[in-house]
């Protein structure tokens, strides 16, 4: 089928789509985007093209569609035709929950009930969502034979409330699964587990054994593949998609139609999944992994098994002696960060490592590197003997399981070890590497606590990340989100996904269907305090806010940029306000978001209280939500060490960082958190930013070309407007 023909039936199944509901509207902004997805997927040559002479075509569309535009639909109908069409498959992946469980359970079910060609779809989750029936067996101790997985997890010192609390958790998991009531899905537990304790039983594929396991039969992960397989749209998210590249977990990126909704997190998410990081100083977990490779080793005679314990040993030394280098080098520096929110840290200006700790990483390097080979031939052993041996397949499940659950750390002192030696990330942009230490103390405190030394190495540009890592691989894209722009322009998003100057990449703006200038006002609050003076600053802001809180009839959201900020306004609020408000963190998201519901439904005023998670991906439609108030406007926190690691390098070559990455990531957000108060096309709302500089200084301008086209108002912290 040519590619003309592809789109045009594409396009006819989103026309079909809208045709058949008696909810949607016509909208010509949903149907522009629906036709740019359909010749998006129609021109993008799919699969393997040795032999044809001809490069393959690529085609990514970069949409960003206002609120309102209806963007799901606008992808989903033409996406899924067009994968009907060319037997393919469409893979859509999203930034957060809430977004994959509304196409999951609203959208895609809907539109299946309206198109004319049956499709199937399914959601695909890391396998760590999901418990492993052999681990929760062992540890409930409900397992037929007994043996040591789990026996360096708790030790004499582990508290017995502690213990008592992981054997309960342990037996109700147990016990739900056997009755059915919970279905080895850890998002649908009654209340979020432990981080600690569901680690304990969660599925790894380095603890995994597939088919040769003895509980493969009753595996939830497995069951949940074998679902995806016959589905012709799969659902993700952007975590899952970066961390299995190369791998066969989801549909080859050459070879299905792709969506990225929720674009604009891209960047973040690519940055955090190469980055790496290593604990120097709490190394026990080597001497049991040691422990372990040798017994298992010398079961399945594998000879290299006789090495671990000089392996572990140097290693053990190496971390040591470099967890010593650290604190020779960088303690003052810790000791003058001391006091600060979080661990203290130290930077190494332009990524350069001192000369005293290169040889010692390079040594490092080499050990795990060749630990982590012999841990290879001992799983290759025991995989190879579970399918030779039916018959030994649980006990042989155990051993891997034994080896596997302590193997990624290993793997990870490998990966921190080599980004840290690598001098710069790309071969066009020649950037250092980001590279900090890390140190805090643990309980005890400095009289006698247990000192907590970690290293840590990241890439510092996402775009060249993504470039040679993932976009390398696809072949035909659509990424939408409602803030893909920065001030107007899509040139820094663009820089930032590694789409820029790429020939295959086009852009097309969306506009929402809202009369923002009738439905709503940005009114900018100018305090006398400069926002650089953080304690004048607040205090004059606070006071401000608290008298537009007292106006709110209704729904309000009130977003601020650090804890502490949000810390002293709500040590302000009087008696009969403080019980309007509702604070992120004091009650689970969900039940906070359903008494506000409640609240508003109910006819009272209710006001919540929240940091940058709440300000975006909220959905407050209608009186939930009439008033925004911003308290400052949202730069990215100052101590990132990625951050600060790029902003060096930005300037040694000449460049802005702040014109360059600040102002722009920062129009992104503040449109983000802007973009709460207007939902539908009936909704009335305010914005208010008690930050002076979007009036008064030149970015500040720039920031507010990227807000949507609300009236602007300006007004003193006095209420005196101007």
């Amino acid at each position: 089928m040519l590619p003309d023909e592809i789109s045009r039936l594409a396009l006819a199944a989103f026309d079909h789509a809208v045709g058949a509901s008696a909810t949607f509207r016509d909208r010509p902004g949903q149907r522009l985007m629906a036709e740019k997805v359909a010749q998006t997927f129609g021109a993008a040559t799919l699969g393997k093209t040795e032999g044809d002479g001809d490069e393959p075509v690529r085609a990514i569309a970069v949409i960003q569609a206002g609120t309102g535009v209806g963007k799901s639909l606008a992808y989903c109908a033409p996406a899924i035709a067009a994968a009907l069409a060319r037997n393919t498959r469409v893979l859509i992946s999203t930034a957060t929950v809430a977004l994959q469980e509304q196409l999951v359970n609203k959208d895609l079910p809907a539109l299946a009930a309206m198109l004319p060609q049956p499709f199937k779809f399914g959601l695909a989750k890391g396998r760590g969502r999901y418990v492993c029936k052999l681990k929760l067996s062992r540890q409930a101790g409900t397992a037929e034979e007994d043996d040591d997985l789990f026996a360096d997890e708790l030790s004499a010192s582990t508290p017995q409330h502690v213990t008592e609390a992981r054997s309960s958790f342990f037996a109700v998991l147990v016990r739900d699964l056997a009755s059915g009531a919970w279905d080895g899905d850890r998002d649908n537990l009654a209340q979020p587990p432990a981080a600690d304790f569901w680690s304990s039983v969660a599925a790894e594929s380095s603890s995994c054994t597939g088919k040769h396991c003895p509980v493969y039969s009753q595996c939830t992960y497995y069951d949940r593949r074998k679902e995806l397989v016959g589905a012709q749209v799969i659902v993700a998210n952007h975590d899952l998609l970066m961390s299995s590249l190369g791998s066969r977990l989801l549909p080859d990126l050459d070879n299905c139609l792709l969506v990225l909704d929720e674009g604009h997190h891209l960047p973040a998410v690519a940055l955090d999944q190469f980055s790496a990081s290593m604990d120097l100083s709490r190394n026990t977990w080597l001497d049991t992994l040691a422990t372990r490779a040798r017994r298992i080793g010398g079961l399945m005679t594998v000879a290299e098994a006789a090495d671990v314990p000089r392996f572990a040993a140097q290693l053990r030394q190496g971390l040591l002696d470099i967890s010593r280098l650290v604190m020779d080098l960088y303690g003052q520096a810790f000791k003058d960060a001391r006091g600060t929110h979080g661990p203290a840290r130290a930077r190494l200006p332009r990524g350069r490592l001192p000369p005293e700790l290169d040889e010692p990483l390079r040594l490092l390097d080499v050990q795990a590197e060749s630990f982590l080979a012999v841990l290879n031939t001992i799983a290759k052993a025991l995989r190879a003997g579970m399918r030779d041996d039916p018959g030994e397949a649980r006990r042989l499940s155990t051993l891997y399981a034994q080896l596997g659950m302590l193997s990624p750390r290993l793997e990870q002192v490998h990966a921190t070890t080599q980004l840290l030696l690598r001098e710069t990330e790309g071969e066009q942009e020649n950037a250092p590497v980001a590279k900090w230490f890390t140190f805090e103390m643990g309980e005890g405190g400095l009289d006698g606590g247990l000192v907590i030394i970690k290293a840590h190495a990241s890439p510092i540009l996402p775009g060249s990340t993504l470039r040679h890592n993932f976009w390398s691989r696809v072949r035909a894209a659509v990424v939408t989100s409602a803030t893909l722009t920065s001030c107007g322009q899509f040139d820094f998003y663009l820089r930032e996904s590694g789409l820029h100057n790429d020939p295959a990449v086009s852009a097309l703006e969306v506009a929402s269907p809202f009369d923002y200038a009738s439905q709503g006002r940005f009114v900018t609050v100018e305090t006398r305090a400069d926002p650089k003076q953080a304690d004048a600053f607040t205090a004059e802001m606070v006071q401000a806010l608290l008298g537009d809180l007292a106006q709110v009839a209704h729904g309000a959201l009130c977003l601020f940029t650090s804890r502490e900020q949000m810390r002293q306004a709500v040590e302000a609020l009087a008696g009969g306000l403080r019980e309007q408000v509702l604070v992120q963190g004091e009650l689970p998201r969900p039940v906070l978001l359903r008494r506000h519901r409640e609240r508003v439904a109910a006819g009272q005023a209710s006001v919540i209280f929240g940091l940058q998670s709440f300000g975006e991906g909220l959905d407050l439609p209608g009186q939930l939500c009439e008033s925004v108030f911003i308290a400052k406007l949202p730069f990215a926190p100052p101590d990132d060490p990625v951050g600060e690691a790029r902003a060096e390098w930005l300037r040694s070559v000449g460049r802005d960082p702040f014109s360059e990455l600040v102002v722009p990531a920062t129009a992104i957000r503040l449109a983000q958190w802007a973009g709460r108060a207007i939902r539908t096309e009936t909704d009335r709302a305010f914005v208010y930013c008690y930050d002076r500089r979007l009036v008064n200084t030149g970015y500040g301008q720039r920031l507010l070309q990227g807000l949507p086209p609300f009236v602007q108002q300006r007004r003193s912290a006095a209420g005196v407007l101007s």
